[in-house]
């Protein structure tokens, strides 16, 4: 229906351009709509220095178990950037009560070989900043040559391998929700390094998981994705111009559809990460009643916790997460101080074990980090038919636009055809600069998304 909307639209802007007077003033204008082709409507790829992945999505890197190698293959393998998640890696691991800290470096290296072969793909990890281990894992990360490192938690601004980074050809992509971390980020490595990193994951509050905002910021409007994902991208040009590089940002926290992909990228970023959705898939590394909570849940039982590590979470809420905020959680031992500010005693459990309890679907013993439109996963689905879902609703929101812009832009073509007689020389120079305007506006559009 929106093929057939955009074909008639297109062919009725030309038609009226055709009839308008031979001036000088319309020649320009004329041309540029006869230069307007049929737009074949696709995703774009998604392009990070030398690495260029198919499609413009990133999986999100979920911790303790749940986004390891057969996820992250699997995206991988379908045109997107597969992600493997550090945090809390090792308690895959028999030993990490005995060692957390070898079992995780351990776990991490054996996933990201697995994953490797099991494609030729893209494959990123995701490490948390704030955790005891960062620098280890991220010296594995280094040494196994992953494609990219996505960095959260805290602010990836000091002993960074950058020179070990760029001789292994691995792009470092740190998470922010606001411009003013970015342009610290950026400023930091600058001054350290001389160098800056290869991307941006801008990340709202509607993601889920550990929340880079204050309970307050969370309905506020200044800290909407639509809000902090333009400001990046503009906070981050004086960068791209200085080291002669496109430094593309990646928006996350509540895209899933295609069509949210596709308004996300009118925005000006170059991608996104989606993280929920990526959980009801046949390829997600956690237990099926895991991912059996995402199918079930409502949108009421979804809500913020306070975490022991001091951030708030967005989380299926159930009786757990109840019992622990009463006091009334139970004993728990944690291995080793993985985080330092976690105050798992004040909070009544440690989260690592409550989420690998979740991972394993003991539910009653932990509980499920979810994204806000949880509720609006119905069924678990292969990664190849999720994917294929996110690009038919991204051409087919694509198709919407392109057709609603063309109908208005036709009928005031139309009305320009017939005041020429009222209009004098400078109104029409006027009128025929403006619809000019629009039409290079549209072509711009157009090719963005056109193969």
């Amino acid at each position: 229906m929106d093929t057939l909307r955009i074909d008639n639209a297109l062919s009725t802007l030309k038609k009226i351009a055709e009839e308008l007077p031979a001036t000088s003033f319309s020649r320009s204008l004329r041309e540029a709509i006869r230069s307007i082709r049929f737009p074949v409507l696709n995703w774009p790829s998604l392009r990070i220095g030398d690495k260029i992945a198919r499609i413009p999505v990133i999986q999100g890197g979920m911790g303790i178990g749940i986004s390891l190698s057969g996820l992250a293959s699997a995206v991988a393998d379908s045109g997107g950037i597969g992600v493997i998640a550090a945090n809390a890696i090792g308690l895959l691991e028999r030993d990490y009560f005995r060692d957390g800290r070898a079992a995780n470096l351990r776990a991490f290296r054996r996933e990201i070989r697995a994953a490797r072969s099991r494609t030729g793909g893209l494959l990123g990890v995701n490490i948390m900043v704030a955790v005891n281990d960062f620098h280890q894992l991220l010296d594995v990360a280094v040494e196994e040559k992953v494609d990219l490192v996505i960095m959260g938690a805290g602010l990836p601004i000091k002993g960074i391998p950058v020179e070990a980074m760029r001789r292994n050809g691995v792009k470092a992509v740190p998470i922010v929700s606001s411009a003013r971390a970015a342009e610290l980020i950026f400023r930091m490595w600058k001054k350290s390094f001389n160098d800056v990193p290869d991307a941006v994951v801008c990340e709202g509050p509607l993601a889920g998981g550990h929340l880079g905002y204050s309970v307050d910021q969370i309905d506020d409007p200044d800290c909407r994705l639509e809000t902090t994902a333009p400001a990046i991208v503009a906070a981050l040009k004086p960068y791209e111009e200085e080291f002669e590089r496109s430094i593309p940002v990646i928006a996350a926290g509540g895209i899933f559809t295609g069509a949210d992909i596709h308004d996300a990228l009118t925005m000006g970023v170059a991608g996104v990460q989606m993280g929920t959705r990526f959980v009801a898939t046949d390829e997600c590394d956690a237990s099926d009643a895991f991912k059996q909570a995402y199918v079930d849940c409502t949108e009421d039982q979804i809500g913020l916790i306070k975490s022991p590590v001091g951030m708030p979470g967005r989380a299926i809420r159930n009786e757990f997460i109840v019992a622990a905020e009463e006091g009334r959680g139970p004993s728990f031992r944690c291995a080793w101080k993985c985080l330092s500010s976690c105050k798992a005693e004040a909070a009544n459990y440690c989260i690592s074990l409550a989420l690998n309890n979740a991972r394993k679907g003991k539910l009653e013993r932990g509980f499920v980090f979810v994204g806000s439109n949880a509720h609006r996963v119905h069924e678990v689905v292969p990664v190849a038919t999720l994917i294929e879902e996110l690009r038919v609703g991204f051409r087919r929101r694509a198709q919407e636009r392109i057709a609603g812009r063309l109908k208005p832009l036709a009928a005031d073509v139309r009305r320009l055809w017939r005041e020429y007689e009222q209009l004098g020389s400078q109104k029409i120079r006027e009128a025929h600069a403006a619809l000019l305007a629009r039409v290079k506006e549209l072509q711009l559009e157009v090719s963005a998304f056109t193969t």
